[in-house]
């Protein structure tokens, strides 16, 4: 049974006739219950099933990233439901039911923060291994170009599908980071990076595709 909790004008929760009433994202909201059509699924509703489930699965543990860097105030959906629409829109790539997500396109970040000109990837010698990151910077500061804007990191192993996330690690006038390596993380590793602004907290970039890297 639904039950109006702030008066007759207010909104309600639960289950009431063929209603549901819930509060979502500061908004009452009012929902039809699903009805099962008794029908089976078509080819079509099977590959979009596979494609969302995938894409979730992949995104999960970029939780913490997505939820900054796909962040719009002036947006109802979720960082994450952003972010997932992004990717079955732009990054999905292969045949059902072999769905998988292009590491070239994958992004944790949307924004206007500027870019480097070039960022550069290579593997260190020291022990233990790591991935040192480089990268150039503007002469002249702007509103989306900052010295000390935070540099974030992700480093994917494709081959073993596990990510390292290093947020906000060194400030853009750095120039240079080093991601230290687990022993075992071997494969083929792509690295991706992205900035965001201290001033103001909601500016960041897009996510930059810095290459990919063989560790063996």
């Amino acid at each position: 049974m639904g039950i109006i909790k702030n008066g007759i004008l207010g909104g309600f929760r639960k289950k009431t006739g063929t209603v549901v009433g819930a509060y979502w994202r500061k908004l009452d909201v009012i929902r039809a219950l699903p009805r099962s059509s008794g029908k089976a699924p078509t080819a079509l509703q099977v590959e979009q099933r596979l494609k969302f489930g995938m894409v979730t699965s992949f995104l999960s543990p970029l939780q913490e990233l997505i939820e900054e860097g796909f962040h719009s105030p002036g947006d109802l959906r979720t960082a994450m439901n952003r972010a997932v629409a992004y990717h079955l829109k732009s990054a999905v790539r292969g045949a059902a039911p072999d769905f998988s997500i292009d590491p070239e396109r994958l992004s944790y970040s949307q924004g206007k923060v500027d870019l480097p000109h070039s960022v550069n990837v290579s593997v260190t010698d020291e022990a233990p291994a790591g991935l040192e990151i480089t990268w150039t910077n503007a002469e002249l500061e702007g509103k989306y170009h900052r010295l000390d804007d935070m540099a974030t990191i992700l480093v994917y192993n494709e081959t073993q599908g596990r990510f390292i996330k290093a947020p906000r690690v060194a400030q853009r006038e750095a120039r240079v980071y080093t991601v230290a390596l687990p022993a075992d993380f071997l494969g083929h590793i792509h690295v991706y990076l992205s900035f965001t602004g201290i001033a103001t907290k909601l500016l960041k970039s897009n996510t930059r595709y810095v290459g990919e890297v063989i560790v063996v």
